[in-house]
């Protein structure tokens, strides 16, 4: 007889798990449904359901309203947030998708999921059942024994993690799984508003019950503990005891087990199928209701209804399932006419019709992702819905520039608008064939993303979000990523045709679509003074590309590789024990077990104790083998991230690196960059800011020239806000960190110590971006007190700016959104949140984002009237870098002098009429770090 296995789901302590697993990256569909708890769930579900393969299987959640608890205690989890509004929209989802699956759902009134999942699993037990609560709650420890087990679901990268009783034993260090509530009871619980006996923490509770046993135990030896302790013992008896009981999972909740109700039935695939399409799960649906697993590990999964224990692996053949599809509509079955033009005369009739057009969309299929190495394979065009013209181009180079000239015109058209999506992309691989493409750009990945800066904005998408159309994955043509893939090259040319037409003829319709919204939500002046043109910036930005200097970086390896070999071996001396120094839980296991580093934070959800460069960061003030640890991840970081990588990206063509700058990836409006990531190429520490001296210019005959906005987002907040005392220590020209300090320490400008400096310029940066005492006091390693006196004196002394940010969060709860000076929006839809920790977030991106923002757009502005002025002026020098605040140039050497005067004009006066003064610091250098 096969195993009898019950699976026991804490539904709600799982949903709540995976909403905050995607916290900072969202799931938004197209419907702007966050789906992330729900995605979480289901995943959960199913890789239970395929990997544990239970009998038996059931979930349980919470009903709202009160418990028999809070009739024992009225205060019982008064101190709960509220719940968040994408969960309470995201449970009917999670429920029907349960029944989908034809899972019971068990709930009861006045009770608590653990409530009902400990009776039920202790009644299952008795009827030799394997029992598994599906939870990462820790108060589940308590109900564990030898049939019956906790079972916390991967996250993270971390396995499943299955504790029977000597893992709960060794875990919670008892002697008996029943002490699991004594702990409970004696240090409390602040989620549930459980108050314990003051003063007692988990690790006092433990040692108290090594040597009394329970809470009644100690109470009744309180005469053998001394001092406070004592006191608060005997004070808090009576609360010591009524702790435990709330803590106490109660285990004759009036439900009965029936293991027929809980036999795995076949799931309804219908029903599935409808709530996956209305979800958008596209990924999901496909593995569960569409193509499945290999035979071997597909069989067995489901078994069907009505089935006794033994039959239930009896289970479907997945295999046979048609393929799932999202959204109805895809090549297969809407109407299209895609031609292939691969003659003369074709292309001449296909020239004329395009000549007639003021708006086109095209596309180009290459060899790979990388325009600057790439080669053209084909050429798509599209000026009318559902049809749409494919050009395929020889192997040979000169013989496809040749045939693509026959095109130039048509592209270097101002008069004809050119539509794509992530056109910069199509326009650089034109460059490379000298064709410089002109005219108006409509980029459909921008627009959406001016439109909604947090979704995604890739074309499938923005396909089935808005036409409700299905594009053919380009895995279907050349494979899965992998040496085997192909490239668009070895495709047969008909399946070229429908894949490329259908990205100019989508790309068209999604435009059309797009329009609408831009006007809508009042973007489109971003779009035509900021994004439109800098998508050419950008181009040609990128088209010029850096030079580094792999000798230096080869030298600069070796140097970080002896400072990690040195760390390295001054760790192991100062630990007594060699250790993998890159693994988090052996470093946790080595800082607090063998060396009993104080550790007061939670562990992890797979138990691990937390190894994070903020925490560590916190406590290597007190331990010297942290400030090693973090030296060592830092060099180790440095040469794997940056030094060794940065030579592999010089491009053999140009012999430069050509960073991606992708202009819809940040909501606040800042660029990002990639391959290599330019932004985050560390400046404040020395060996960080050693790698910029590998960025040099691309000849003798140049020298490097940076440029960077001096203090730009605090003198946009002080021009924002109109805060007077920020505006006139600006104005004056003082140095603004000195003045902050004067007006807050309540000193003469002149007598501002070096700390009272500093900790005005962390306040300063700080409190702008939302940060509370808590982080201002961890910051400048301060009493809580002391940061939140700081912050109430600055604030008292900045009065304008608090005015600033308190309308600025009311303006975003009453109309959604918040705007730069120039008008980008970003919406906020947890402005109005119940929950605190939705609604904090949103108040400080509601704060930041005008600042930031109104800096991005700045310093975009700017780069648009260099890259006019460049180009109008004949001048040799090149822009060739953006990193946060700075531009760098390759500037020709008889350029020098003017190029700087004009480059420190253009950034100054990029956003004009500002009341604050806007500085630039200008460098010159022969490598990065020294012109900076």
């Amino acid at each position: 007889m096969p195993e009898k296995k019950l699976f026991l789901l804490d539904g709600h302590a799982l949903v709540y798990r995976a909403h905050y697993a995607f916290i900072n990256r969202p799931l938004i569909n197209s419907k702007g449904l966050n789906t992330s708890a729900i995605t979480g769930f289901v995943r959960t579900l199913w890789d239970l359901l395929r990997n544990q393969k239970p009998t038996h299987l059931a979930v349980s959640f919470d009903l709202s309203g009160p418990t028999f608890r809070h009739e024992m205690y009225k205060p019982y989890k008064a101190n709960r947030d509220a719940q968040p509004e994408d969960i309470t929209t995201a449970l009917p989802y999670i429920e029907k998708i349960i029944e989908g699956f034809k899972i019971p759902i068990v709930k009861l009134a006045g009770y608590e999921a653990d409530d009902v999942i400990g009776t039920l699993a202790k009644q299952a037990e008795k009827e030799g059942f394997k029992v598994y609560m599906v939870t990462p709650d820790k108060d589940y420890a308590q109900l564990v024994s030898e049939n019956i087990f906790m079972y916390k679901p991967a996250r993270s990268g971390n396995g499943v993690d299955i504790l029977g009783v000597p893992e709960v034993l060794e875990k919670w260090d008892i002697a008996n799984v029943s002490q699991v509530i004594d702990i409970l009871g004696l240090q409390g619980d602040s989620v549930d508003n459980i108050p314990g006996i003051p003063g007692i923490g988990a690790k006092t509770a433990v040692k108290l019950l090594k040597l009394y046993d329970s809470v009644e135990g100690l109470i009744a030896n309180s005469d053998k503990l001394k001092g406070k302790q004592q006191e608060k013992v005997i004070a808090f008896a009576e609360q010591g005891i009524l702790s435990k009981k709330l803590a106490t999972i109660d285990l004759n909740v009036p439900i009965q087990f029936n293991a027929d109700t809980y036999i795995i039935e076949e799931m309804d695939k219908e029903k599935l199928s409808v709530l996956f399409k209305d979800l958008e799960f596209r990924t999901l649906a496909k593995q569960i209701l569409g193509e499945g697993q290999t035979a071997g590990t597909q069989q067995n999964l489901f078994g069907t209804s009505g089935t006794a224990a033994t039959d239930v692996h009896k289970r479907q053949d997945f295999n046979k399932t048609p393929e799932y599809a999202l959204v109805e509509n895809n090549l297969s079955n809407v109407k299209h006419d895609y031609k292939l033009i691969d003659t003369p005369e074709k292309r001449a009739k296909l020239i004329t019709q395009l000549e007639k057009q003021k708006t086109i969309s095209f596309d180009t299929e290459t060899t790979g992702l990388d325009a600057h190495q790439a080669e053209l394979v084909g050429l798509a065009f599209c000026f009318k819905a559902k049809e749409a013209y494919y050009i395929p181009f020889p192997e040979d180079q000169e013989e496809t520039k040749k045939l693509l000239h026959e095109f130039k015109a048509i592209l270097e058209n101002p008069a004809i608008t050119k539509v794509g999506q992530n056109i910069k992309y199509d326009m650089t691989m034109m460059k490379w064939y000298d064709v410089e493409v002109k005219g108006g750009l409509e980029d459909t990945m921008i627009l959406h993303y001016l439109v909604e800066p947090d979704l995604r904005h890739k074309l499938d998408y923005l396909s089935e979000a808005y036409l409700k159309y299905k594009m053919e994955p380009i895995e279907n043509l050349i494979g899965k990523r992998g040496k085997n893939q192909l490239t668009m090259r070895d495709v047969a040319v008909d399946k070229v045709v429908e894949y490329a037409g259908e990205d100019a003829d989508i790309t068209l319709q999604v435009y059309m679509e797009l329009q609408k919204k831009v006007e809508e939500e009042k973007v489109t002046d971003i779009y035509k003074k900021i994004e439109e043109p800098l998508i050419s910036v950008l181009c040609q930005l990128e088209y010029e590309g850096v030079r580094i200097d792999p000798d230096f970086l080869n030298n600069y390896s070796k140097v970080l590789g002896k400072q990690i070999a040195d760390r390295e071996k001054e760790i192991y001396k100062k630990a007594g024990v060699e250790f993998n120094i890159a693994s988090p839980r052996q470093v946790g296991q080595v800082l607090f077990e063998k060396l009993k580093v104080p550790y007061r934070w939670r562990k992890t959800s797979s138990g691990q104790y937390s190894t994070d460069v903020d925490k560590l960061t916190e406590l290597s003030r007190d331990h010297e083998i942290i400030k090693d640890i973090l030296e060592f991840r830092k060099y180790a970081k440095l040469k794997s991230t940056y030094v060794d990588s940065l030579p592999k990206l010089i491009n053999p063509r140009t012999g430069r690196i050509h960073s991606n700058f992708n202009q819809s990836r940040a909501a606040t409006g800042r660029l990002s960059s990639e391959n290599p990531n330019l932004q985050n190429i560390p400046i404040r520490d020395a060996a960080g800011r050693e790698i910029r001296k590998a960025f040099i210019p691309r000849d003798k005959n140049h020298t490097l020239i940076a440029a960077d906005y001096s203090q730009i987002e605090l003198r946009l907040i002080a021009e924002i806000s109109k805060d007077e005392a920020m505006m006139e220590a600006f104005i004056k020209g003082n140095d603004f960190h000195r003045a902050t300090a004067a007006r807050v320490y309540g000193v003469p400008y002149e007598e501002v110590t070096a700390d009272q400096r500093r900790n005005a310029k962390t306040v300063n940066f700080s409190i702008t971006y939302g940060a509370g005492s808590t982080n201002l006091s961890r910051q400048l390693n301060i009493k809580r007190g002391e940061a939140k006196e700081l912050i109430e004196n600055y604030f008292k002394q900045f009065q304008g700016l608090k005015e600033y940010m308190d309308k600025t969060v009311d303006f975003a709860r009453e109309h959604g959104y918040v705007q730069t000076l120039l008008g980008r929006r970003r919406k906020l839809k947890d402005i109005n949140s119940r929950n605190n920790l939705g609604r904090s977030n949103a108040e400080r991106m509601a704060i930041n984002t005008p600042i930031q923002g109104t800096a991005a757009d700045m310093i975009k502005l700017a780069m648009i009237d260099l890259h006019k002025a460049l180009k109008e002026g004949n001048y040799k020098s090149k822009m060739i870098m953006q990193v946060h605040d700075e531009l760098v140039f390759d500037a020709h050497n008889d350029e020098i002098e003017k190029l700087s005067a004009l480059i420190e004009d253009k950034m100054k006066n990029a956003i004009p009429e500002l009341k604050v003064p806007i500085v630039v610091e200008v460098g010159l250098g022969q490598n990065w770090l020294e012109a900076h």
